[in-house]
Formats: structure tokens, C-alpha cells, sequence
């Protein structure tokens, strides 16, 4: 399972970062979402989405050994292990892997896909992928 991102139906209305800081720190702090929404300029009302593609590159770069793949496919962080180093925030292709100065480990994607079941214009959608193609990229 994936989430697939439709830029050009995303209007900017940031409820995926709400949703996803309320279920994951009982908040409304758009810094602590795992997930970006950037406006798209020049352009006026066009806004662009950037959510974790589960390449793994946050965790080939772990020194602690601290990020791992579950059986649901995401990469979650090991929060007693995580030394809040960094090397992951740079290997993040699409920069949605980061530290915040209230957390002592960085911030990844865990899949729970409540941003997806939220976005009203399908901006955010789950995505099954094919059996085929999810062992090719594993």
C-alpha cells in the first residue's frame, strides 16, 4: 500500500498536515507532519504535495540501525534507538524525513493513511500496488 499523490487536485488546504500531527502527537503543529504541501510558484492556487515513496534510502544511511521496514511496507523509526543524527534527512529524495527541536528522533511516514482517507479532493489517495512491481522495487 502507497500513497499516490495528484498534484493538480491538491487546493492547498493543508487538513493532511492537520490530521497527521493530531494522530501522531495530539496537536495541530503542520512542522511535525510527515508530509510537505508547498504552494507551487509563479503559479496562484496551485499547490504540490510531497509524501514518503518507501524507497528506503532513510534507512540504508541509518548509523544506529534505528529505521526498518514492517510488513505493511512502511519505514518506521525505532524511537529508543534513533540518536537524532540526521543522516536520513538528507537521503530523503523528496525531503519529508526531518528533525523537529521538540523530538529527540526524526519524523518519517508510518503509513497510518488517515491523510489519504481525509483528502476530500484526491489530492492523497491509497494505492495498491501489484504484487510484481512492489518485489521488483524491494
Amino acid at each position: 500500500m502507497r500513497i499516490k499523490v495528484n498534484r493538480d487536485k491538491c487546493t492547498g488546504c493543508r487538513l493532511c498536515l492537520q490530521i497527521c500531527t493530531i494522530e501522531h502527537f495530539r496537536e495541530i503543529n503542520p512542522k511535525k507532519a510527515a508530509l510537505r504541501v508547498e504552494a507551487k510558484f509563479p503559479d496562484p492556487g496551485k499547490y504540490r504535495p510531497f509524501v514518503c515513496t518507501q524507497c528506503g534510502k532513510c534507512e540504508e544511511v541509518c548509523p544506529e540501525g534505528a529505521i526498518s521496514r514492517v510488513a505493511s511496507g512502511a519505514y518506521i523509526v525505532d524511537k529508543d534507538k534513533c540518536t537524532n543524527c540526521g543522516e536520513c534527512v538528507p537521503a530523503c529524495p523528496v525531503g519529508v524525513v526531518f528533525r523537529h527541536p521538540d523530538h529527540d528522533f526524526v519524523i518519517i511516514c508510518d503509513f497510518c493513511m488517515l491523510c489519504t482517507e481525509l483528502c476530500n479532493t484526491g489530492a492523497l489517495v491509497k494505492w495498491e500496488r501489484a504484487a510484481s512491481q512492489e518485489a521488483k522495487e524491494a
